[in-house]
C-alpha cells in the first residue's frame, strides 16, 4: 500500500490531495453532524412563480415603487433568498433596495442597496462564492443569501425601486422553515449600509502613504477620522462585512488599521488589527481575485497599481464577535487616516432589537458612483509632472 501511495504520489500530487484530503477539508468547512436529526419545522416557499400557469415566472416592479415580496405570519426562520432581475438601469443593483422587517416592526432591520447587500458593488455583476452569499453565474446575475433569519410573529421583505426605470423581471425564491412555536432567541438579523468619500486627515493635508510624500505621520485616533463599518448599541454578536473601495490613487490603500471598540472600551481597544489587507486574512497588498467560504477578493482593481475597485469580504463564522452593550466597529483610510477614498461597506449581526436605533439608508443620489479615474487623467499627471520638473522620464 505505501509503495502504491508513492507511486502516486510521484504521479500526480495534486490528484492524490483531492482524492485523500478533499472530504476532510469540506467537512472542517461544513458541519454535516445535525443532517440525520429529526426536524420539527415544515419547509415553505414564497416565489414569484407564474400563479395562472404560465411560464412569466417573474413581477413586474415599477419605477419609484415598493413591492412586497413576502408577508409570513407566525415563527420561524428565513434559510435562503434568491433573486435574479433585469431592467435598463445599469445602476439597478445600487437604487433598488432590499428591506427586511421582523415581529411588525414598522423599521427595516435590513435596508440595503440590493446589490452590496448579495456581494455586489457599484452596481456590477461578478461572481462571488462565500459561506453565506453567493452571486452565482451568469456572470453573477444569479443573487443569493444562506444567513438564518429568526423570527416569533412573522416577517415581511419588500423591494423599493428607486431607479427611473421598471424591474421588467423579477424572480425570487424565499425559502423558509415555518415553526410551530418562536425560534428560541431574542436575536434577530440586521444589515446596515454606509457609505463615506474620505479625506486626508494629516495635519499636512497630504496624502502621504508608504512615506513616498515625507515621512509618515504618527497621529492618535479619531473617531471622527475613521470610517465606521458600524456603530450600534444593544446585545448581540457582529458576524461579518462586505467591504467596497474604489481608490483614486494608485497607491496601496490597505495601510488602515481596523479597531473594534466592545461595550464602550477606551483605546486602544482589545481587538485592534495591523492592516486592512490583515483584517480579511490576506497579506502584503494583494491584487488576485481569493474566495473562502470565510474571506476573499471577489474582485480587484484592474489598473495600475490599486487604482480602481476592490470588493473585500469576511465573516467571522467560527466566532462571532460578541458584545453586551455596545460595538463600534472603524477602519482607518490609509495609515493614520492619510487617504482619498471611496469606502462602502454592509454590516452583518444579529441582536436583541429593542436597544437599536441605526441611521435611514442614504438617498439614492447619494448612492452613485464616483466618476471613474483611468490611463487618460494618468498621462495628463504625466504631463503635469514634465511640464513641473522639466524631466522625460520621472527620475532623470
Amino acid at each position: 500500500m505505501a509503495s502504491y501511495l508513492n507511486a502516486m504520489l510521484q504521479k500526480s500530487n495534486s490528484f492524490l490531495f483531492l482524492f485523500l484530503f478533499l472530504p476532510f477539508v469540506l467537512e472542517a468547512q461544513v458541519d454535516l453532524s445535525p443532517l440525520w436529526k429529526e426536524r420539527a419545522y415544515r419547509s415553505e416557499r414564497i416565489s414569484s412563480y407564474d400563479q395562472t400557469g404560465g411560464n412569466d415566472d417573474f413581477i413586474v416592479i415599477p419605477k419609484e415603487s415598493n413591492k412586497t415580496i413576502a408577508e409570513i405570519s407566525g415563527p420561524g426562520i428565513i434559510k435562503h433568498i434568491w433573486i435574479t432581475m433585469n431592467a435598463k438601469d445599469p445602476m439597478i443593483r445600487r437604487n433598488a433596495v432590499i428591506r427586511m422587517f421582523w415581529d411588525g416592526s414598522q423599521k427595516p432591520a435590513v435596508e440595503v442597496p440590493i446589490g452590496d447587500f448579495f456581494g455586489q458593488g457599484w452596481g456590477e455583476e461578478y461572481i462571488l462564492n462565500s459561506a453565506l452569499l453567493v452571486a452565482a453565474p451568469k456572470k453573477g446575475k444569479s443573487l443569493n443569501s444562506y444567513f438564518s433569519m429568526p423570527f416569533a410573529k412573522g416577517a415581511k421583505i419588500e423591494i423599493v425601486n428607486e431607479s427611473e426605470a421598471d424591474i421588467q423581471n423579477f424572480y425570487f425564491y424565499i425559502d423558509y422553515e415555518k415553526w410551530p412555536e418562536p425560534p428560541p432567541t431574542k436575536y434577530r438579523f440586521f444589515a446596515y449600509w454606509n457609505r463615506k468619500i474620505t479625506k486626508s486627515a494629516l495635519v499636512s493635508g497630504k496624502e502621504n502613504e508608504w512615506a513616498l510624500l515625507g515621512e509618515t505621520e504618527k497621529a492618535p485616533l479619531q473617531i471622527t477620522d475613521q470610517y465606521i463599518v458600524l456603530n450600534a448599541k444593544g446585545k448581540g454578536h457582529f458576524l461579518g462585512l462586505n467591504l467596497y473601495i474604489e481608490a483614486p490613487s494608485p497607491i496601496w490603500y490597505g495601510e488602515g488599521d481596523d479597531q473594534i471598540f466592545i461595550d464602550g472600551e477606551a483605546w486602544p481597544p482589545r481587538l485592534h488589527g495591523t492592516g486592512t489587507e490583515d483584517l480579511f486574512n490576506t497579506a502584503w497588498s494583494p491584487k488576485e481575485v481569493f474566495m473562502h467560504p470565510y474571506f476573499g477578493y471577489p474582485k480587484v482593481s484592474e489598473g495600475t497599481g490599486w487604482l480602481g475597485r476592490t470588493h473585500l469580504y469576511r465573516f467571522w463564522i467560527e466566532s462571532p464577535i460578541t458584545f453586551e452593550k455596545s460595538i463600534l466597529f472603524a477602519l482607518e483610510h490609509g495609515h493614520a487616516n492619510a487617504l482619498a477614498l471611496d469606502m462602502v461597506s454592509v454590516a452583518y449581526w444579529y441582536q436583541d432589537p429593542s436597544d437599536l436605533n441605526l441611521p435611514s439608508l442614504a438617498k439614492k443620489d447619494r448612492r452613485q458612483n464616483q466618476p471613474e479615474i483611468n490611463f487618460r487623467h494618468i498621462h495628463k499627471w504625466r504631463d503635469a509632472y514634465r511640464s513641473e520638473k522639466g524631466k522625460d522620464w520621472g527620475n532623470d
